[in-house]
């Protein structure tokens, strides 16, 4: 008898490296990091840092989990076996629903800089040509996936790192043309703090989100030959990512150019490339925007989708949505992703101030939600283990000291969301969403559905006895956090 398709186990390392990398460099960085930096002044680097160590606290609790038991469902299985089915149902839902949103934005920004090179063609026409090429390459396999990922990551990659080394020389002095500026900017034009501390806490809530998408590498490292130490590797290179990449690049920012110059807060990287004297600068960014924008609408995709497909595998997602193609890709669940994906663009361009605004706000906290689920899973799922933590492959560090911290900067930003005017309206439309999908989670295994929800159990339980993952698979290991 032939076995079911299983999804297949041909990531590379070195596409998971890059997978980590765009995970961590997104267009956000590029473009929008010159409103923070308008908003606080140089004192943005401390804000930075602060949501940076945030993001590496979490990874390495979530680092802990996935190389203990790595599964394509990630965070969304380790809270259902930490918190219950329910939670595990809810936050893969709000997970999936955020990537899916996320593929309305990019697409509408990728599709205006195809617009502006190529006029001729309508924005509209340009947002589809590209959901449909990463659609196209996300169902053909998820080598291919991989491949465009790696190359597009690369781009990324390579350009913050040029950035980087023409902006030490600069500072420096041995750019020519380009005087060293010393610490002008960084202490004049009203000191490092120039709008005081809470404006470097309000700050923290504009870049925080920046860094949502790391976690991505320990989904696609269920589709490696060698998960736990593709999650190993990823987990521990997040800390210099962000370090050299996000900070370093930002404190060339502030270092070269006055912080409240009108330029910095238009486009912070095409200012600082004008400065260099390179010419074509807003050319250059447009492109490395867009290959930003693609990596991202690539990764979306496939993130979506792997979600939904583990749901669909755990019963709580409709059964269509966990068949694997021959070549070892969940096509149903990309395809389910692309034409949410499409409604999404559509409604961008329809009602872009009303629905798809409200839309884009329910998605608004949903990283903050993840992070205080991964934290909280941890917490219980390694103190069950007790003593046999020691046989982990990869530690959380001073636990439970640093993962309390961590909980507690979470909810001090959720507390910031509700204070902060600007940023109130996405946290009630998110909690108001998550309130809906934990609703229906706790219904669901809790309530009248716990019956419906015990037959899907049974049902996959024979499943598994019936047509058991290849040997070695990590699907088939043994959770060792749980008892």
């Amino acid at each position: 008898m032939t076995a079911d398709p299983q999804l297949s186990k041909t990531l590379k390392p070195r596409h998971l490296s890059m997978i980590a990398i765009a995970g961590v460099i997104g267009a956000g960085l590029f473009v929008g990091s010159g409103v923070a930096i308008q908003q606080a002044g140089p004192g943005i680097l401390i804000a930075y840092a602060a949501a940076g160590l945030v993001v590496i606290l979490v990874m390495r609790m979530l680092g802990e989990m996935a190389a203990a038991n790595p599964e394509t469902g990630s965070f969304s299985t380790y809270a259902d076996k930490a918190l219950g089915r329910w939670a595990g149902f809810s936050i893969g839902w709000l997970y999936a629903w955020f990537w899916i949103i996320v593929l309305g934005v990019e697409a509408t920004a990728g599709a205006a800089i195809m617009h502006r090179w190529v006029p001729g063609v309508d924005q509209w026409i340009w947002a589809l040509i590209l959901m449909v090429l990463l659609t196209l390459t996300n169902v053909a396999s998820v080598k291919s996936f991989g491949e465009f990922e790696f190359w597009f990551a690369s781009i990324k990659v390579a350009a913050i790192t040029i950035f980087l080394l023409l902006g030490v020389a600069a500072i420096l002095g041995w750019l020519p043309g380009v005087a060293a500026p010393g610490m002008s900017n960084l202490t004049g034009n009203g000191g490092f703090l120039p709008n005081g501390g809470g404006a470097v806490l309000a700050g923290i809530l504009v870049v925080v989100f920046s860094f949502f998408g790391a976690e991505i590498a320990t989904i696609a490292a269920g589709e490696s030959a060698n998960p736990v130490d593709a999650v190993k590797k990823a987990v521990k290179s997040t800390v210099w990512r962000i370090l050299i990449f996000y900070i370093g690049s930002i404190a060339i920012v502030v270092t070269l150019l006055p912080w409240n110059d009108a330029s910095v807060a238009k486009s912070p990287y095409v200012a600082v490339i004008e400065l260099y004297g390179i010419p074509g600068a807003g050319v250059i960014m447009d492109v490395v925007v867009l290959t930003s924008v693609l990596s991202c609408l690539n990764s979306g995709l496939y993130t979506a989708s792997r979600m939904i497909f583990s749901l669909s595998s755990r019963g709580d997602a409709p059964n269509a949505l966990k068949k694997i193609s021959r070549r070892g890709v969940p096509a149903a669940a990309v395809l389910a992703s692309t034409v949410v994906g499409f409604i999404t663009v559509g409604l961008n361009y329809l009602a872009p101030d009303t629905v798809f605004l409200f839309l884009v706000n329910t998605s608004g906290a949903i990283a903050l939600f993840v992070w205080l689920v991964i934290s909280l899973s941890q917490l219980i799922l390694r103190r069950r283990m007790g003593a046999a933590a020691r046989d982990l492959q990869l530690k959380m560090w001073a636990f439970p000291y640093l993962t309390w911290l961590a909980i507690g900067s979470i909810v001090a930003l959720l507390i910031g969301m509700i204070v902060l005017p600007d940023t109130r309206e996405a946290l009630l439309l998110s909690a108001g969403l998550a309130a809906v999908v934990v609703a229906l989670g706790l219904y669901r295994y809790r309530g009248g559905g716990g019956r419906a929800a015990a037959a899907s159990a049974a049902a996959r339980s024979a499943d598994v006895e019936t047509h058991p993952a290849p040997e070695g698979s990590p699907d088939q290991k043994p959770v060792i956090v749980v008892k």
